[in-house]
């Protein structure tokens, strides 16, 4: 095992530590099993009541990322979801102290901990591409169903603590995921190329604007790993770790993330835009900056995969970087990139 195999294996044991205590504060925890099934922004546990076969799913938050008023903002948007009926979300699980965040100290670190219910279903997956397409129309009108909800209770709303995720957060000097010119495969040229993007993406997004029907509260990470299709396609959504305010465009980008450059990408678009219409209407100008919000989108995940270590960023690695540079030239070019 090299330096920083043992490194991150050691990183993955101090998060199994911190869940085994975690799952103390449950009523099952002395007859269940646990066992990691994702570490990336977050590490992710499946948790298993032995005594009745319940399944549940345990995010350890990473430390010194979100404040525990920003975490229970999101439960709060969960709850009201739930309430309202409007998607299918998971829902956070008390603990037998009556609370729903755990905060469990380990070496001078509080390590935040929230046990959810388990949802049923089939990740969506980018090797069968006509299936996709065809969930994609889905996806669209589930997301405009989330962003009618938050404009509907923009009061309820209105004062829940949570990132932006806008050009200064995303693409600023000072980025919530790093900054992409630290990002894998950077070369002189290509920076000088990103540096163009960035420039006309700001140059586009001022004069795009920021008003209250462009701009609001969304889960900001629509992405294929957070989609679930159970036995009658309907799509459940689950992980609104990164959920925040930012452009309603924004969740189509973050439907995109990791396949933006794909062939197909074209067909994804379309079902999207058709099932977001059955429910929210789309101007030709919004349209117009899809490609805009997919390079923002790109530059956030560059930065990321070069801040992180994780199975993701290692499975992108730099061919990411590398595969981004046709579409930096084509929105340089004419815009619109699909």
């Amino acid at each position: 095992m090299n330096n920083h195999s043992k490194l991150f294996y050691e990183v993955v044991k101090k998060y199994d530590n911190i869940a085994e205590a975690a799952i103390k504060f449950y009523p099952f925890s002395h007859k269940s099993n646990i066992r990691l099934l994702n570490y990336s922004e977050n590490a992710t546990y499946l948790v298993k009541d032995l005594s009745t076969d319940q399944k549940y799913i345990l995010r350890v938050c990473r430390p010194n990322y979100h404040t525990k008023s920003e975490i229970e903002s999101e439960l709060t948007w969960l709850k009201l979801i739930a309430a309202q009926e409007v998607v299918k979300a998971p829902l956070p699980v008390l603990g037998n102290n009556g609370i729903y965040i755990q905060d469990i100290w380990d070496q001078g670190q509080h390590y935040f901990c929230i046990m959810f219910n388990f949802l049923e279903g089939e990740l969506l997956s980018e090797d069968n591409e006509k299936i996709l397409i065809k969930h994609f129309e889905n996806v669209g009108e589930i997301t405009a169903k989330l962003h009618d909800h938050t404009i509907n209770n923009r009061d309820y709303l209105g004062n829940i603590t949570r990132f932006s995720w806008n050009y200064e957060t995303i693409l600023g000097p000072n980025p919530k995921w790093g900054r992409w010119q630290d990002g894998l495969g950077m070369t002189p040229e290509r920076v000088e190329l990103f540096e163009k993007v960035s420039e006309k993406i700001k140059t586009r997004l001022d004069h795009f604007g920021s008003g209250p029907d462009k701009f609001g509260l969304i889960h900001g990470d629509l992405r294929l790993a957070n989609l679930l299709v159970d036995g009658q396609d309907k799509i459940k959504v689950i992980d609104f770790d990164d959920c925040g305010f930012s452009y309603y465009l924004f969740d189509l980008a973050a439907s995109l993330s990791f396949i933006e450059h794909k062939p197909f990408v074209p067909e994804l678009i379309e079902a999207w835009l058709k099932g977001y219409r059955k429910v929210r209407p789309l101007s030709k100008e919004e349209e117009q900056e899809i490609s805009t919000f997919i390079m923002m989108r790109r530059l956030h995940l560059i930065a990321w995969i070069g801040s992180r270590d994780n199975e993701t960023t290692r499975k992108m690695g730099i061919r990411y970087t590398e595969d981004t540079d046709i579409l930096a030239k084509k929105y340089l070019q004419c815009t619109k990139i699909y």
